[in-house]
């Protein structure tokens, strides 16, 4: 199997990897996972050029002993976009990725031309948290990825994924595990350093300064986003556009994945 490309980026070497035509699209990950989760979603994204990171911590991306700030992976992107010579991209996070989104928007607005925001979070004291054993079945099941990628996702399944989606699509469990265990093992201590920079992070003052279109995409049963986050999002940026997909949890995309893609291509290609 190649290597991913790495490339100097500040202090540190971060790995991406880029495929498909059109214009550029880059895609931020979230808690705890590589760029390489966006697999499933990139056949549905056709027409542009993907860019998949590996943020700090992850892949094959340089891991720093210390713990992240939102700040810190923001800057990761753009020093990339800069080398990368990418003046200006679409720019689509979920979850922590959408985090890294917004503080990518407000510290260089002339890099993202549309955004996207897919289950995630103004952050702050304003934003609704997830109830205290669902983050602590998160933090458990990143922190035992590498070591048991496939308990880590049985422990992770009732968080991501309502039980009424996973009684309807059966296949589901043994379609995530082929892709988990397929990912590159994230280490144990990355998620304490993510942690950390989503538990500091807060958009909520600065948020209607973010003057490109974005676009809020949202299930209506996630529980380790509640989607009250969504509605706080599109109450601070009033041009955007919110998409609540009903019965979708945190993976909303399992949900309908032809259909929600078609959604957010048709709107990153509108004028």
């Amino acid at each position: 199997m190649p290597a991913v490309p790495r490339v100097k980026v500040g202090d540190l070497f971060l790995s991406y990897e880029v495929s498909g035509r059109g214009e550029p699209l880059v895609l931020i990950m979230g808690f705890g996972l590589p760029g390489a989760a966006w697999k499933s979603a990139l056949p549905f994204l056709s027409g542009f050029r993907c860019f998949v990171i590996d943020n700090r911590g992850t892949g094959a991306s340089d891991r720093p002993g210390a713990p992240y700030t939102m700040g810190d992976m923001a800057e990761d992107v753009a020093g990339l976009m800069d080398v990368l010579e990418l003046p200006r991209a679409f720019v689509y996070g979920v979850s922590m990725g959408g985090m890294i989104g917004q503080e990518l928007a407000l510290r260089y607005p002339e890099k993202v031309a549309k955004l996207v925001l897919g289950c995630t979070s103004p952050g702050g004291w304003q934003a609704r948290m997830a109830e205290p054993s669902v983050i602590e079945t998160v933090m458990s099941s990143a922190k035992s990825q590498a070591a048991d990628p496939g308990g880590s996702l049985e422990r992770l399944f009732s968080v991501l994924y309502p039980a009424s989606l996973v009684a309807e699509h059966p296949e589901l469990k043994q379609r995530m595990l082929e892709l988990f265990t397929g990912l590159p093992p994230t280490p144990p201590e990355t998620a304490g350093y993510q942690m950390a920079a989503v538990m500091g992070f807060s958009a909520w003052e600065r948020l209607p300064s973010i003057k490109c279109p974005v676009l809020i995409v949202h299930g209506d049963a996630d529980v380790l986003v509640p989607p009250e986050n969504a509605r706080l999002l599109k109450q601070r940026i009033p041009h955007a556009e919110l998409f609540m997909i009903p019965g979708a949890g945190h993976d909303y995309q399992v949900a309908d994945p032809i259909g929600i893609h078609r959604k957010i291509v048709a709107w990153l290609r509108q004028p």
